[in-house]
């Protein structure tokens, strides 16, 4: 089942034409969320569902697109279908609004709009458990003067689908992308840190990151439980040769440790131990196993969960 344009249907029966605006010009805004499974409870936990709406609404609106619900009815919803598929494993959910005319004409104004969600599924976006090799791309990061890259659009991610394909037909895993002026803005679909000189680094928003819910959870996990200084400022390419460890980090492809960028090693060339710790601090947040940090996941089925002491 997923949820179109006002109504639960089977997945199969939710169709746009050809024609439509969003698939002719990009015009459409999304967002990925995650609900994990947690076999222990038998619940799935969706992890900062209403984060993940905000920003949905903030993207819409560059797009002039008015959502359909309020924050919370959106989670209530998506809560609702994914009790409706019955899901008992690790799932991603999309929802999307878009410009749903039929008509030719590149513009924002005067478009009929629509709206689903739709949740699948899914387990590790990249296989990453010895960590990944990466490149940096020759396409740079879309500039926020050409596109809004702040907002999480889908005709934006042309950008990203070349930096990813040029990173796989060179053999690797993975591309880093650099701004206009050469600074580090992120990975094809991850935020990036680096661990350099005892502080954990993070490229700003003004580098055209897309800010990310999943990097606004290592920067509290990081002060938090690991009690380590955390800096956003721009990162020069060469600084990640000799950085101690790299990881990127997104909804999709959660914690992934970088073990070699350019030909060259980083640090040992292993996954390094503050890379293993946020991930190990991340998986416990992200499955409702950390009680402090419950509140970041809502439970779907109505069971009462079993609190350890």
């Amino acid at each position: 089942m997923c949820y179109f344009n006002g109504e639960f249907v089977p997945l199969q029966d939710a169709k746009i034409g050809v024609m439509t605006h969003a698939f002719n010009y990009g015009t459409a805004c999304f967002e990925g969320i995650r609900a994990y499974w947690s076999a222990d409870e038998r619940q799935l936990h969706v992890f900062r569902q209403a984060d993940h709406f905000d920003r949905l609404r903030r993207s819409a609106h560059t797009l002039m697109i008015s959502l359909p619900h309020d924050r919370d009815t959106l989670c209530a919803i998506t809560t609702e279908l994914l009790r409706r598929n019955g899901f008992e494993t690790d799932v991603y959910v999309r929802p999307l609004a878009y410009m749903a005319s039929e008509l030719i004409g590149v513009r924002l104004h005067n478009l009929d709009q629509g709206f689903v969600i739709y949740a699948v599924p899914f387990g590790d976006y990249i296989e990453a458990a010895g960590g990944v090799r990466a490149i940096t791309s020759s396409w740079r990061r879309i500039d926020d003067t050409a596109a809004p890259a702040r907002a999480k659009l889908t005709g934006i991610y042309v950008n990203s689908a070349l930096a990813k394909t040029e990173a796989a037909l060179n053999g690797v895993d993975e591309a880093i992308m650099l701004t206009d002026d050469g600074h580090v803005s992120e990975g094809s679909a991850e935020n990036l840190f680096a661990v350099i000189a005892g502080e954990l680094v993070t490229p700003p928003p003004s580098d055209n990151i897309l800010v990310g819910i999943t990097r606004d959870t290592v920067i509290h996990l990081a002060e938090d439980r690991l009690d380590m200084t955390v800096r956003e400022r721009s990162v020069d390419r060469s600084e990640l040769y000799g950085a101690d460890e790299v990881f990127l980090c997104g909804t999709g492809a959660q914690i992934v440790p970088v073990r070699e960028i350019d030909r060259r090693a980083i640090g040992t060339g292993q996954v390094g131990p503050i890379t293993r710790a946020i991930g190990r601090a991340y998986m416990d947040v992200v499955h409702g196993r950390d009680w402090r940090y419950r509140s970041w996941v809502s439970a779907v089925y109505q069971r009462e969960p079993a609190r350890s002491s």
